[in-house]
Protein backbone atom coordinates (compact mmCIF):
# COMPACT_ATOMS: atom_id res chain seq x y z
CA UNK A 1 0.00 0.00 0.00
CA UNK A 2 1.15 3.76 -0.75
CA UNK A 3 0.87 6.12 2.05
CA UNK A 4 -2.21 7.63 0.24
CA UNK A 5 -4.02 4.35 0.55
CA UNK A 6 -2.83 3.66 3.86
CA UNK A 7 -4.47 7.31 5.01
CA UNK A 8 -7.59 6.36 2.69
CA UNK A 9 -7.70 2.84 4.28
CA UNK A 10 -7.93 5.08 7.87
CA UNK A 11 -10.27 7.44 7.19
CA UNK A 12 -12.92 5.05 5.26
CA UNK A 13 -12.60 2.52 8.38
CA UNK A 14 -12.94 4.74 10.85
CA UNK A 15 -15.69 6.32 9.02
CA UNK A 16 -17.95 2.73 8.77
CA UNK A 17 -16.85 2.19 12.39
CA UNK A 18 -18.27 5.59 13.74
CA UNK A 19 -20.50 6.93 11.44
CA UNK A 20 -21.68 9.16 14.30
CA UNK A 21 -19.19 10.35 16.89
CA UNK A 22 -20.01 11.38 20.22
CA UNK A 23 -17.37 13.53 22.12
CA UNK A 24 -16.45 12.16 25.11
CA UNK A 25 -16.06 15.05 27.41
CA UNK A 26 -19.44 15.80 28.34
CA UNK A 27 -20.07 19.84 28.09
CA UNK A 28 -22.86 22.43 27.22
CA UNK A 29 -20.83 25.32 25.78
CA UNK A 30 -17.72 26.70 25.24
CA UNK A 31 -16.63 27.43 28.57
CA UNK A 32 -17.67 24.49 30.10
CA UNK A 33 -15.71 22.48 27.12
CA UNK A 34 -12.80 24.40 28.15
CA UNK A 35 -12.58 23.24 32.23
CA UNK A 36 -13.50 19.32 31.05
CA UNK A 37 -10.83 19.69 28.74
CA UNK A 38 -8.10 21.55 31.22
CA UNK A 39 -9.66 18.55 33.84
CA UNK A 40 -8.74 15.82 31.48
CA UNK A 41 -4.99 16.17 31.63
CA UNK A 42 -3.61 13.07 32.94
CA UNK A 43 -7.59 11.84 34.13
CA UNK A 44 -9.83 9.89 32.14
CA UNK A 45 -13.09 11.29 30.41
CA UNK A 46 -15.05 8.57 32.49
CA UNK A 47 -13.53 10.78 35.84
CA UNK A 48 -13.69 13.96 34.50
CA UNK A 49 -17.40 13.60 33.64
CA UNK A 50 -18.63 12.59 37.42
CA UNK A 51 -16.78 15.68 38.42
CA UNK A 52 -17.73 18.05 36.13
CA UNK A 53 -21.28 17.96 36.95
CA UNK A 54 -19.97 18.55 40.76
CA UNK A 55 -18.33 21.76 39.78
CA UNK A 56 -20.82 22.92 36.99
CA UNK A 57 -23.73 22.98 39.52
CA UNK A 58 -22.00 25.40 41.48
CA UNK A 59 -20.02 27.22 38.77
CA UNK A 60 -21.06 27.22 35.34
CA UNK A 61 -19.85 30.28 33.89
CA UNK A 62 -16.82 32.42 34.77
CA UNK A 63 -18.80 35.03 36.72
CA UNK A 64 -19.80 32.45 39.26
CA UNK A 65 -16.65 30.54 39.14
CA UNK A 66 -14.26 33.47 40.48
CA UNK A 67 -17.11 33.38 43.20
CA UNK A 68 -15.41 30.35 44.34
CA UNK A 69 -12.47 30.17 46.19
CA UNK A 70 -9.06 28.41 44.95
CA UNK A 71 -9.18 25.69 47.70
CA UNK A 72 -13.54 25.09 47.12
CA UNK A 73 -12.47 24.72 43.43
CA UNK A 74 -9.44 22.18 44.51
CA UNK A 75 -11.44 20.70 46.79
CA UNK A 76 -14.22 19.72 43.99
CA UNK A 77 -11.99 18.70 40.82
CA UNK A 78 -9.80 16.70 43.38
CA UNK A 79 -10.39 13.40 42.17
CA UNK A 80 -8.87 14.22 38.77
CA UNK A 81 -5.63 14.74 39.90
CA UNK A 82 -2.85 17.45 39.66
CA UNK A 83 -5.72 19.54 41.66
CA UNK A 84 -3.49 22.51 43.10
CA UNK A 85 -2.56 23.42 39.63
CA UNK A 86 -5.71 22.67 37.98
CA UNK A 87 -7.40 24.72 40.32
CA UNK A 88 -5.10 27.60 40.22
CA UNK A 89 -5.69 27.47 36.27
CA UNK A 90 -9.32 27.30 36.23
CA UNK A 91 -9.56 30.41 38.59
CA UNK A 92 -7.54 32.75 36.95
CA UNK A 93 -8.67 31.97 33.57
CA UNK A 94 -11.71 32.36 34.44
CA UNK A 95 -10.95 36.18 35.71
CA UNK A 96 -9.04 36.57 32.44
CA UNK A 97 -12.14 36.02 30.85
CA UNK A 98 -14.06 38.26 32.74
CA UNK A 99 -11.51 40.92 32.43
CA UNK A 100 -10.24 40.87 28.73
CA UNK A 101 -12.97 38.37 27.11
CA UNK A 102 -16.48 39.67 28.11
CA UNK A 103 -16.75 36.26 29.98
CA UNK A 104 -16.86 34.59 26.69
CA UNK A 105 -14.04 32.14 25.62
CA UNK A 106 -12.02 33.37 22.86
CA UNK A 107 -12.18 32.05 19.49
CA UNK A 108 -8.68 31.81 18.47
CA UNK A 109 -5.09 29.82 19.43
CA UNK A 110 -3.19 32.54 20.39
CA UNK A 111 -5.73 33.86 23.17
CA UNK A 112 -6.92 30.27 24.44
CA UNK A 113 -3.11 29.48 24.86
CA UNK A 114 -2.33 32.60 26.83
CA UNK A 115 -4.73 31.42 29.16
CA UNK A 116 -3.65 29.76 32.54
CA UNK A 117 -3.25 25.93 32.21
CA UNK A 118 -4.47 26.06 29.14
CA UNK A 119 -1.83 24.16 26.49
CA UNK A 120 -2.01 23.66 22.70
CA UNK A 121 -4.09 20.41 22.73
CA UNK A 122 -6.37 21.79 25.29
CA UNK A 123 -6.77 25.16 22.95
CA UNK A 124 -6.69 22.19 19.81
CA UNK A 125 -9.62 20.65 21.15
CA UNK A 126 -11.82 23.96 22.30
CA UNK A 127 -11.01 25.44 18.40
CA UNK A 128 -12.63 21.90 16.49
CA UNK A 129 -15.41 20.81 19.27
CA UNK A 130 -16.22 24.25 20.07
CA UNK A 131 -16.03 26.33 17.04
CA UNK A 132 -15.55 23.82 13.85
CA UNK A 133 -12.31 25.40 13.53
CA UNK A 134 -9.91 22.48 12.02
CA UNK A 135 -7.51 21.41 14.37
CA UNK A 136 -5.93 17.92 15.52
CA UNK A 137 -5.60 17.57 18.86
CA UNK A 138 -3.00 14.99 19.48
CA UNK A 139 -3.63 12.75 22.81
CA UNK A 140 -1.79 9.11 24.16
CA UNK A 141 -4.40 7.06 22.07
CA UNK A 142 -3.71 9.32 18.27
CA UNK A 143 0.34 9.46 19.65
CA UNK A 144 0.51 5.43 19.95
CA UNK A 145 -2.18 4.93 16.74
CA UNK A 146 -0.14 7.20 14.55
CA UNK A 147 2.90 5.31 15.40
CA UNK A 148 1.65 1.88 15.31
CA UNK A 149 0.26 2.86 11.54
CA UNK A 150 3.66 3.88 10.86
CA UNK A 151 2.15 7.12 9.96
CA UNK A 152 4.26 9.48 11.96
CA UNK A 153 7.78 8.57 14.38
CA UNK A 154 6.29 8.97 17.30
CA UNK A 155 9.23 10.61 18.52
CA UNK A 156 6.78 13.92 20.05
CA UNK A 157 3.18 15.08 20.32
CA UNK A 158 3.74 17.93 18.10
CA UNK A 159 5.71 15.40 15.62
CA UNK A 160 2.94 13.39 15.32
CA UNK A 161 0.35 16.42 15.02
CA UNK A 162 2.70 17.61 12.28
CA UNK A 163 2.60 14.43 10.76
CA UNK A 164 -0.92 14.18 10.96
CA UNK A 165 -2.25 17.57 9.60
CA UNK A 166 -0.02 16.94 6.45
CA UNK A 167 -1.43 13.31 5.57
CA UNK A 168 -5.22 14.14 6.32
CA UNK A 169 -7.66 16.61 4.89
CA UNK A 170 -8.47 19.46 6.64
CA UNK A 171 -12.08 18.58 6.39
CA UNK A 172 -11.69 15.41 7.78
CA UNK A 173 -8.81 16.75 11.13
CA UNK A 174 -11.85 17.62 13.51
CA UNK A 175 -14.11 13.91 13.10
CA UNK A 176 -10.85 12.08 12.28
CA UNK A 177 -8.79 12.62 15.97
CA UNK A 178 -12.17 11.93 17.76
CA UNK A 179 -12.45 8.83 15.64
CA UNK A 180 -9.43 7.73 16.07
CA UNK A 181 -9.86 8.25 19.96
CA UNK A 182 -12.94 5.89 20.14
CA UNK A 183 -10.98 3.64 17.68
CA UNK A 184 -7.81 3.50 20.37
CA UNK A 185 -10.13 2.81 23.06
CA UNK A 186 -11.98 -0.43 21.61
CA UNK A 187 -9.62 -1.60 19.14
CA UNK A 188 -6.10 -0.87 20.17
CA UNK A 189 -5.39 -0.01 23.64
CA UNK A 190 -1.97 0.25 24.80
CA UNK A 191 -2.60 -2.49 27.50
CA UNK A 192 -4.17 -5.93 27.00
CA UNK A 193 -4.33 -5.23 22.72
CA UNK A 194 -5.62 -7.97 20.74
CA UNK A 195 -4.32 -7.69 17.16
CA UNK A 196 -6.62 -9.80 15.88
CA UNK A 197 -9.69 -7.10 16.78
CA UNK A 198 -7.25 -4.25 15.13
CA UNK A 199 -8.02 -4.23 11.74
CA UNK A 200 -6.36 -0.58 11.17
CA UNK A 201 -3.11 -2.17 12.74
CA UNK A 202 -3.47 -5.81 11.36
CA UNK A 203 -3.45 -3.97 7.49
CA UNK A 204 -0.95 -1.15 7.93
CA UNK A 205 1.01 -1.09 10.78
CA UNK A 206 4.67 -0.69 11.13
CA UNK A 207 6.91 -4.02 10.74
CA UNK A 208 8.77 -3.69 14.34
CA UNK A 209 5.34 -3.31 16.19
CA UNK A 210 3.81 -6.33 14.00
CA UNK A 211 7.21 -8.48 14.97
CA UNK A 212 6.74 -7.43 18.80
CA UNK A 213 3.58 -8.47 19.07
CA UNK A 214 4.05 -11.78 17.51
CA UNK A 215 6.98 -12.04 19.92
CA UNK A 216 4.88 -11.29 23.01
CA UNK A 217 2.00 -14.02 21.45
CA UNK A 218 4.48 -16.44 21.10
CA UNK A 219 6.06 -15.78 24.70
CA UNK A 220 2.62 -16.19 26.48
CA UNK A 221 1.80 -19.59 24.43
Amino acid sequence: MTKQEKVDFVINTLNDLYPEIPIPLDHKDPYTLLIAVLLSAQCTDVRVNQVTPLLFAKADNPHDMVKLSIEEIKAIIRPCGLSPMKSKGIYGLSKILIEEHDGEVPQSFEALEALPAVGHKTASVVMSQAFGVPAFPVDTHIHRLMYRWNLTNGKSVAQTEKDAKRLFPKHTWNDLHLQIIWYGREYSPARGWDLDKDIITKTIGRTSVLKAYEKLVAKRN
